[in-house]
């Protein structure tokens, strides 16, 4: 019960969470009610900044959800051009993150970092399908232990102003590793190999660094679902 509910800060957040805590000192010395702001304010980053522990299935092949969050799209597009990956268009499934999801993005696969490119752009509503090519983002590209490419994006929302990635060229990865989050409300793209068929469907709950997304060994065609 307590691992559920004592879950752990990541690190990025603790300046904010502190920040909060001041904030409700300094409200105090003015008005002691205030200070329910600011510890309002620390609760929230508290909440926002969790970093749980994952069950993240290690078989080859697999791939799995870069964040926490919900299908919202599920399509070919052509991958960023700043990865250098042709403009053939590819399987794309994206997660988009709401204020109350953990948003702390994970590996998808194991593998080798071979391209990291930021791009500076907007930061329209990380819903919208424009989005993966408008906005803000953080695009990798990696090789995985099957030999095959993929990409995984991180996109800037219409609240979020920071991506933070901790990933370097030529590092070797494995799948479901912490590599960075996104404040506060973004979204993820993956671009799937060619031949590969996602095994989620558009609204479903993603666990980040759980949920499998796609088997690069399967030759399973693309899932459809209902609500029920």
């Amino acid at each position: 019960m307590l691992k559920h509910i004592l879950v752990p800060i990541n690190k990025a957040g603790w300046p904010f969470v502190g920040g909060a805590l001041a904030l409700s000192v300094i409200f105090a010395l003015i008005w002691k009610p205030l200070a329910i702001v600011g510890l309002i304010l620390a609760a929230f980053c508290t909440y926002f900044f969790r970093d749980p522990e994952r069950q993240t299935p290690v078989r080859a092949g697999l791939i799995v959800s870069p964040a926490d969050g919900h299908i919202s799209a599920i399509e070919t597009a052509a991958p960023p051009a700043e990865l250098n990956m042709g403009t053939e268009p590819l399987m794309r499934v994206s997660v988009f993150l709401s204020v109350f999801d953990v948003h702390v993005n994970r590996v998808p696969a194991a593998g080798k970092i071979t391209e990291l490119a930021y791009h500076h752009g907007a930061f329209l509503n990380a819903a919208l399908d424009k989005a993966s090519e408008l906005n803000e983002r953080m695009s990798v590209k990696m090789e995985t232990e099957d030999g095959k490419e993929i990409a995984f994006v991180q996109i800037a929302g219409l609240i979020a102003r920071r991506i933070i990635c901790n990933l370097s060229m030529g590092q070797e990865v494995k799948t479901g590793e912490r590599f960075g989050l996104i404040r506060f409300g973004s979204r993820t793209d993956v671009y799937l190999p060619n031949g590969v068929a996602p095994l989620v469907a558009v609204g479903q709950q993603m666990i980040g660094g759980e949920t499998v997304i796609a088997d690069l060994q399967s030759d399973e065609s693309i899932r459809e679902a209902e609500v029920r």
